[in-house]
């Protein structure tokens, strides 16, 4: 008796709009939290997600170990930049780190190091610092190496040889970038710079895939590479405030035009110390992981919570019409019970 009582309870059409109620809350709710997960997204900006991400990551033992690797990697420029990093952030390093790392920085500089480091960006068109990307800008600048790249890829494509269609896309717009840099006495240098980066990373497989899939569209169309102009010119801002590697390194890590753009500010912000932040952190120094999660959390929530109010309102509606024509036969039958004549009783 109890448990078909609750039954009835149950299938009632006033528990089903409780229901819907219920479920139009939550999903007001979720809604209202998810707004507020990408409202933090959005505001926190690069600075402020790098140091967050900072203080759970960076300690002694780390900037030690990364000093240590990025000599033997023979990058000094690299551990400079932990070095100026710890001392941003106090962290107290070994007095003969420092040290090392100077004189490893010293002797890079070195005249004959450098010219041989020119040539070699003059000719291959690869920069990898500030004086390859000199030779690399150069060649650029005087068309130079724009021509030699789009002849040898154009040559590569018409003998059906493998070719490269990004190095010969970047070596037209470069072309019509060095065309505007004289036109506008160098105002479009810095896009200048930027380009030939970003040609040097795509040729020294240090471009991202991802980036390259979503920019290859501009490499169709000369006069509607706008996307292109403005990822070279971010390139050219983080090569202008932190050097050539960390424009590199943040070609590595890029997988949208946005991110280059986050990564100029951030490379504005912090200087030197970029090409550190970036090596620790990847894209988890411009782009809140955490709260793009809590963001899909309260999506799901919010869509279960719809889902159930759709429910509950097509329950409720179907319970009210079975109830109405229930009680209209219940009804009619009366009616008709009424309505027969009476049947006189046989003796």
């Amino acid at each position: 008796m109890g448990q078909g009582r609750f039954i009835r309870t149950v299938r009632h059409p006033v528990f089903a709009l409780v229901g819907a109620v219920i479920f139009a809350v939550a999903a007001a709710a979720a809604i209202r939290g998810g707004m507020a997960a990408h409202a933090r997204a959005v505001e926190d900006g690069p600075v402020k997600i790098s140091d967050q991400a900072l203080d759970r990551t960076f300690d002694r033992a780390v900037a030690e170990r990364e000093i240590r690797s990025a000599l033997a990697a023979g990058d000094p420029d690299l551990a400079q930049s932990f070095v100026e990093l710890a001392a941003d952030r106090g962290v107290p390093l070994h007095p003969a780190s420092a040290d090392t790392v100077q004189a490893a920085t010293a002797n890079r500089a070195s005249l004959a190091n450098t010219a041989g480091r020119f040539v070699r960006g003059l000719w291959t068109g690869e920069p990898a610092d500030l004086a390859s990307l000199a030779g690399t800008a150069f060649g650029d600048l005087f068309v130079f190496g724009d021509i030699r790249d789009a002849a040898r890829e154009g040559t590569r494509y018409l003998m059906g040889q493998p070719a490269d269609p990004w190095i010969l896309g970047l070596a037209g717009v470069g072309i019509a970038i060095t065309a505007a840099t004289y036109a506008t006495a160098g105002a479009t240098a810095p896009e200048r710079i930027g380009l030939s980066i970003v040609k040097g990373a795509r040729r020294a497989g240090r471009l991202n895939p991802v980036l390259a899939v979503r920019l290859g569209r501009e490499l169709v169309k000369v006069e509607d590479a706008g996307g292109l102009v403005e990822l070279a010119e971010n390139t050219g801002r983080i090569e202008t405030k932190t050097g050539t590697a960390a424009a590199l390194d943040s070609l590595e890590v890029a997988e949208e035009p946005q991110d280059m753009s986050r990564l100029a500010r951030l490379s504005a912000a912090k200087g030197g110390k970029t090409r550190a932040i970036i090596k620790l952190l990847g894209r988890a120094a411009i782009v809140l992981t955490t709260s793009a999660l809590d963001l899909a959390i309260w999506l799901l929530w919010a869509a279960f919570a719809l889902f159930g109010f759709c429910s509950s309102c097509k329950a409720a509606v179907e319970r009210i019409t079975q109830r109405y024509l229930d009680r209209r036969r219940t009804r009619g039958l009366r009616a008709a019970a009424l309505r027969l004549p009476a049947v006189p009783l046989r003796a």
